[in-house]
């Protein structure tokens, strides 16, 4: 794998909407999240797309992926983050250069629709970034308690070979409506979570870390863009679910895709982050899928499972490097990367 350079306060951030154009919809809660990487000590650089008209950003995926190209090409640029996520950033594969971003591999990161891209870079063999967004997630920063700021202050300047997770002790599941500037930055009532929920497996496992949200894969499945069966050896597989709430149902459909294609069969653990707009009780019958689905008809009881994690569309965030290998230790409920994420 090729790791990016670890960021640094004073480094130039670039900013892209290869998605859907929400800060020309939203501006207030996009110029938030600007200000909040600022904080964060990071200097800023727009790209065209990044303001750019979402209605004429929808029509023309090759604009949005001439972004992307010129963000990877730009020497002054060390990193990347995403404004939002969407649902078409699909269209824009055909598009991309994959030497100039092959020779200019750098950090990478957003989540939600911009699993095309995190995924795109991971079949490059450079290391990207499941997290926040720069209108979900780093918009709310000042919103979403100290914990959160510490996690993207230890993860992204720390000094680490190793990096333990820690769950968070609240969530917040949505943001109040954004048509309302005086919405600007907050988030819903805090919630009390019930924590990372152990589903089955009593073995330490170590992987390397791939996924993103589970709805946006099917996008690429069967596509060029998939992966041969070999890729899946070893991994520790990731999901999330996005605002749309799709069904429980619609998530078994998904799982017994991956266990038709003989996935469950290779990697070493499924982390599930916790489901948007879920209530306790579908939560509960999600994890109950989780474990029929890939415990007793895929037959892999000692799979570790683990769902309900700090990733996703609630927030806060944890910040997860695909490409990077990690531990869990189910008796000790230890997650963990064993490495760096950067060079």
């Amino acid at each position: 794998m090729i790791k990016p350079a670890k960021l640094k306060k004073g480094d130039v951030v670039g900013i892209i909407s290869p998605s859907w154009g929400g800060p020309s919809v939203f501006p207030h809660i996009y110029e938030n999240g600007l200000k909040n990487l600022k904080v964060l000590g990071f200097e800023i650089k727009e790209f065209p797309t990044a303001r750019g008209d979402a209605k004429y950003q929808y029509q023309n995926p090759k604009v949005r992926a001439e972004d992307v190209n010129a963000a990877f090409a730009d020497k002054e640029v060390k990193g990347i983050v995403t404004t939002i996520g969407g649902d078409d950033s699909v269209r824009i594969l055909p598009f991309l250069d994959n030497e100039t971003i092959s020779n200019n591999p750098k950090f990478f990161m957003g989540y939600s629709d911009t699993t095309i891209l995190t995924t795109f870079l991971r079949s490059l063999g450079i290391v990207s970034f499941n997290g926040p967004s720069i209108m979900a997630g780093f918009s709310q920063m000042e919103s979403e308690g100290d914990s959160f700021k510490k996690h993207l202050e230890d993860f992204l300047f720390g000094d680490y070979d190793e990096y333990e997770y820690k769950p968070y002790e609240y969530y917040f599941n949505n943001y109040p409506d954004w048509k309302d500037v005086a919405n600007t930055g907050k988030v819903s009532e805090p919630a009390e979570t019930t924590g990372w929920q152990w589903l089955q497996g009593n073995v330490t496992v170590e992987g390397e870390l791939f996924g993103g949200n589970i709805e946006v894969l099917e996008f690429i499945k069967g596509t060029v863009y998939w992966f041969d069966k070999d890729f899946w050896n070893g991994k520790i597989l990731f999901f999330e679910t996005s605002e749309d709430k799709p069904t429980v149902s619609q998530i078994k459909f998904m799982l017994r895709n991956y266990g038709t294609q003989g996935i469950y069969d290779k990697i070493k653990a499924v982390l599930f982050g916790r489901a948007r707009d879920y209530s306790e009780d579908e939560k509960k019958e999600l994890d109950e899928t989780l474990v029929n689905t890939i415990g007793i008809e895929f037959g892999k009881p000692e799979l570790p499972i683990i769902s309900n994690m700090d990733f996703g569309h609630t927030d806060p965030q944890i910040i997860l490097p695909l490409g990077v290998k990690a531990e869990l230790n189910t008796t000790s409920k230890l997650f963990k990367l064993l490495e760096s994420p950067f060079s």
